[in-house]
């Protein structure tokens, strides 16, 4: 029998980050230039680059304008023609350089130097003044390289170039290309803390005390010994220190050694869902009376536990896992990881309910996992998509068997540390999943993240034998044998035998369709050993184009690919600007987080028949705004856990219907008639809680909200201006559909623009997109100075507005 996974643990935020309070880790993003050419060498110092273009990271090229706009195929980034196809929403990558020159200055002479890159796609070359540091492949995992043996002395320009090579078919979603992550410059003395040498675990945790043990790795390259004091204070979330530990240790020449220290912090706060306190312990190296080096780390106290009689508990309690699937990019930004984007989509999926997110399939940026740290979102993070076995022709099933470990090492020591994340994942649907291959792959795997952290379960996603006609489920029983945690794509028809025949397995839904999200959930309520359900997804992305659709024809079944104009996925309970779609309100009466909600479905022509994806889900709005359709018959779905819902429609009750035990959906069909559409819980005869949907008139005016109206002045700073055409009551017109055009003054910049059409192929950055469902949005960027920024907005026939953000 598989045995029980219980870990009691603690987190910190990678040692190596947080540039902005630890000045050995200087933000390395601004000054580039930047080419998009497959012809040049551009590596030697010597080499002209004086015509790139101008640049700050995070990049991504891949939603570029192209150009030709001219051609048919061709519309903003798009284009018809590209290699990855709908599969990565019609955007192509290539080959791009980059260039960067800096000087040393002469306090960092006889100091050790290494940049660090957070991430880059993919397949990555970098040089320094002409030598070459090394190859990264993986598009998704941080990487460094030592820059002291090559740096030319200090006020001499050094010159960094990086190849990045997004060639051939290599991903089945939008990926980006270039390098979309932050960029490091690490200057330490010789003796100094490995990066992510911060290890901090906690063997024990109550409410009156919680023992810390911080495990720092130190390095010495210098010829002699050292005889050295490390120092540790936590300090709480007020800034009060309520722990410390001094040890004394010499580190030998040109070696690396491991010290642990304990602390005991009293009345601790923990890290949870609700409450996500965080603390920070400071490491020092004091050599003497000389701090030589200092790392600052983030962290929160917390345990975790996973057996099949209680199912996860975190700290002692039982937590459901509301979980949602989420890709790597961020919309109209592409992959950009620019940090506020990252905060965003975590602060509006914990809005509508999620409580959990799984990285599918890859690790996701250090921005992404300290907002779910700052907002109490609890992550699954996950490894690979692939083995050695191909999905693609060119993606990481070439690199896997010299690559994994360094690239699973760099996963986990990174985002070990993080009190969000509380489960590992080391492959999604890979082929070879229950061959021998694959189980001698797995094991190593499993093996490997147990070495790394032993506080957390490791999973892998195992989906159903689609891909090998006649293997038989049962297979599956010797690779759900490696692991710790069962996760079943698409399966929660086997929760309940396999639980009959393998008692000591704990599972997850790490993949599920949207349309049975009850069912899903159902098996989470009902039985412990599931310990929650992962849809897909939780965010709309660009690529695997149109899985979610809902097609109408005259009764053939919908293919899952449509192809062009086809560049969204469709599939996300939130679309890609950051709105809730129709099954995220049904999501909100399942997981019990919302009373009653209401969907009308849009009008099906007659001799018309609608198709939806198992991703996908029907052509219903939140809506009661139907022009043309007066007298006609619309379906009207009312989704409730009480015993009898009531529709009204202009104060006048169409009908009542009892809820089923195994259903909370109820179906009316109402001739369409304007005015106010209200359902109604009946609980003992009672009207209870209730929804109202209201007819809405034309087009009076735009309204521009944005999320944050102050934000930083600094690159890594957002707002986001979501643009909603308005009727003159203040209701948003969910059939308007208008070209709006920005202006933008100030201390500010368009970073991107966008709706959430799957099929509306247009520019990311132009100053100008249509509304969808009455609209669009408008992402503004700091240029890095104190002052305002204004944008204005005009459509034909409307007047404009404003919106003044203010940085600081």
């Amino acid at each position: 029998m598989k045995r029980p996974f219980t870990a009691v643990c603690f987190i910190v935020c990678a040692a190596i980050a947080n540039a902005q309070t630890n000045t050995r880790n200087q933000l390395f993003d601004d000054n580039w230039r930047f080419i998009k050419d497959s012809t040049i060498q551009a590596e030697v110092p010597g080499f002209d680059d004086s015509k790139w273009r101008k640049i700050d990271l995070p990049h991504d090229w891949s939603i570029e304008d192209l150009p030709n706009q001219t051609t048919e195929s061709i519309i903003g980034p798009f284009d018809k023609r590209s290699t990855g196809g709908g599969a990565t929403g019609y955007t192509d990558g290539g080959t791009g350089w980059y260039r960067k020159q800096f000087v040393i200055s002469k306090a960092d002479e006889g100091k050790q130097i290494s940049i660090q890159f957070d991430g880059v796609y993919m397949n990555s070359d970098a040089w320094l003044n002409g030598h070459h540091l090394g190859n990264h492949p993986y598009g998704y995992t941080p990487f460094y390289y030592d820059l002291t043996p090559y740096l030319n002395p200090a006020g001499q320009q050094n010159v960094l170039a990086v190849r990045v090579r997004n060639e051939g078919k290599n991903s089945r979603w939008y990926s980006g290309s270039g390098i979309y992550r932050h960029v490091w410059l690490v200057v330490t003395a010789p003796v100094h803390i490995v990066p992510y040498g911060v290890y901090i675990t906690t063997p024990a945790v109550s409410s009156a005390k919680a023992t810390v043990q911080l495990q720092s790795t130190i390095s010495n390259s210098e010829a002699s010994a050292k005889k050295l004091q490390l120092v540790t204070t936590i300090y709480a979330g007020d800034g009060k220190a309520v722990g410390y530990a001094q040890t004394t240790l010499t580190i030998e020449p040109n070696t690396a050694n491991a010290c642990k220290q304990n602390i005991t912090v009293t009345s601790p706060n923990l890290w949870s869902v609700e409450t996500p306190n965080l603390y920070r312990a400071v490491t020092e190296i004091k050599y003497g009376a000389k701090t030589i080096d200092r790392v600052e780390t983030p962290f929160g106290i917390r345990s975790l536990s996973f057996t099949t009689e209680n199912g996860f508990l975190l700290n002692g309690k039982n937590v459901l896992l509301k979980g949602g699937c989420i890709h790597n990019d961020d919309g109209p930004l592409g992959s950009a990881t620019i940090d506020h984007a990252e905060e965003r989509k975590i602060e509006i999926l914990k809005q509508n309910g999620f409580n959990a997110i799984r990285t599918s399939h890859n690790p996701p940026s250090k921005q992404l996992l300290d907002a779910c740290d700052r907002l109490g979102m609890l992550v699954l993070d996950e490894a690979f998509d692939m083995w050695e076995v191909q999905k693609n022709p060119q993606d990481y099933h070439l690199y896997f068997k010299d690559w994994w470990k360094k690239d699973l090492d760099a996963m986990i020591l990174r985002d070990r540390n993080h009190p969000s994340v509380i489960l590992w994942s080391i492959g999604n649907e890979v082929p070879e999943r229950v061959d021998d291959p694959g189980l001698r792959i797995a094991r190593q795997l499993v093996d490997e993240t147990h070495q790394l952290d032993a506080t957390r379960p490791v999973t892998e996603a195992i989906c159903s034998f689609w891909d090998h006609p006649g293997y038989k489920w049962d297979t599956t029983a010797a690779a759900f044998g490696l692991l710790d945690v069962g996760g079943y794509n698409y399966m929660l028809s086997e929760y309940e035998e396999d639980h009959r025949k393998f008692p000591g397995r704990i599972m997850a839904g790490t993949e599920s369709f949207p349309i049975q999200a009850l069912e899903n959930w159902n098996m989470v309520e009902k039985h412990p050993y599931v310990i929650g359900d992962f849809v897909w997804t939780a965010f709309d992305y660009m690529g695997e184009a149109s899985i979610g659709n809902a097609t109408l024809n005259k009764g053939s079944q919908n293919r899952m690919f449509l192809g062009w104009p086809w560049y969204d996925a469709w599939c996300g309970d939130i679309d890609l600007i950051g709105n809730k779609k129709p099954q995220s309100y049904y999501r909100d009466v399942v997981w019990r987080n919302k009373p009653i909600a209401m969907a009308v479905h849009s009008p099906i022509p007659a001799g018309m028949m609608e198709s939806v994806s198992m991703w996908g889900w029907p052509d219903e709005l939140q809506s009661w705004t139907w022009p043309g359709e007066e007298g006609k018959p619309l379906q009207v779905r009312v989704f409730s856990r009480a015993p009898m819902v009531r529709l009204l429609l202009n104060g006048q009750v169409l009908g009542e219907q009892k809820m089923g035990d195994h259903s909370i959906t109820a179906v009316f069909t109402v001739p369409y008639q304007p005015g106010v559409l209200k359902a109604v819980n009946v609980v003992d005869g009672k009207e209870t809680d209730a929804v109202e949907l209201n007819t809405t008139g034309q087009a009076n005016h735009i309204r521009l909200v944005a999320d944050r109206a102050v934000i930083h002045a600094d690159r890594n700073d957002l707002s986001y201006v979501m643009v909603e055409v308005m009727d003159d009551k203040g209701q948003v017109v969910p059939n308007a559909s208008l070209p709006v055009h920005f202006t933008i003054t100030g201390a500010g910049e368009i970073a991107g623009v966008g709706n959430a059409d799957p099929t509306g192929l247009a520019s990311f950055q132009q100053p100008e997109i249509n509304t969808f469902r009455g609209k669009c949005l408008v992402i503004v960027r700091p240029l890095g100075k104190v002052g305002t920024i204004t944008l204005e907005a005009t459509a034909g026939g409307l007047p404009s507005t404003k919106v003044v953000i203010t940085t600081r």
